[in-house]
């Protein structure tokens, strides 16, 4: 995407692998729009449920937001019709408690703001609050995340500030039930993983969630959280963040560069990509 601002020094910071803490948090915030989640819970496509196929699920979502963020439009073409191809068949039935469509701009939309927001938000806790300047750059980027899709530019609010105004008004749909709350609950412990894992990583991860939501979000999911909890988020996060600002960009963007690399081989020998 093209821009009149000076591109950043921390660029690469946008990337940066440690942020797959936030992973599930993310996933919190995109399914508390109640045809986000119900699309999700209901969706009738069994190859891209992460209860049946976490690993094939957790990929194609990862590699969804480095091709948004790094892919040609080569690439990003060839990934969205594969998304679409999925996403034709999520849409709601004569028993759903709300109506939707995967291709419906509004919800993809706000799918790309939680993903813009939770880089934000990972940033901040891991290097601290960017420069006016570099928050209007890296929010002009993050416009990829639902242009990648169906998301008109147009409908991507025009500067960070009128991305606040938006955040805001979209919070009044934010509802989370019983039903989405226990699936949520469930991707938090990574009980989509096997046993040996949700029980040694279940409860860190759920932490890391929890100090990855807004308040909101946060009250929403039911999950308690204190004072100390946060000083203790802090001071983790804080710590990772020193770490990796003295490892090298390639080992930081690790994950992303060999998802990338999965993405490149499936394309040259016609493998699915979704």
């Amino acid at each position: 995407m093209s821009t009149s601002l000076e591109v950043p020094d921390r660029l690469e910071l946008v990337m940066d692998g440690a942020g797959l803490l936030a992973g599930a948090a993310n996933v919190i915030m995109q399914l508390s729009h109640p045809a986000v989640g119900y699309g999700v819970v209901e969706s009738r496509v069994e190859s891209g449920q992460i209860f049946r196929h976490p690993i094939k699920r957790t990929r194609t979502t990862l590699t969804y937001l480095v091709v948004a963020a790094r892919g040609t439009d080569e690439e990003k073409e060839a990934f969205r019709n594969g998304v679409n191809r999925v996403h034709a068949k999520v849409q709601s039935g004569p028993d759903s408690p709300v109506q939707y469509d995967a291709f419906d701009p509004e919800l993809q939309l706000w799918v790309a703001a939680c993903i813009y927001r939770g880089f934000e938000d990972v940033h901040r806790s891991m290097h601290g609050e960017l420069t006016a300047t570099e928050s209007e750059y890296f929010y002009q980027q993050g416009a990829t995340f639902g242009t990648t899709l169906q998301v008109p530019k147009e409908m991507w609010p025009d500067t960070r500030a009128a991305f606040e105004e938006y955040w805001n008004k979209a919070l009044a749909d934010v509802s989370i039930d019983d039903t989405i709350r226990e699936y949520l609950v469930s991707v938090a412990k990574v009980e989509f993983m096997p046993a040996v894992v949700s029980r040694l990583f279940g409860r860190l991860n759920l932490f890391f969630t929890t100090g990855f939501l807004p308040p909101l979000f946060r009250d929403q999911m039911h999950l308690t959280w204190t004072a100390k909890d946060q000083r203790r988020f802090d001071r983790t996060m804080s710590t990772i963040g020193a770490v990796s600002r003295r490892i090298p960009v390639t080992i930081r963007e690790l994950p992303y560069i060999l998802l990338m690399r999965d993405l490149r081989r499936r394309m040259r020998t016609g493998k699915p990509l979704v």
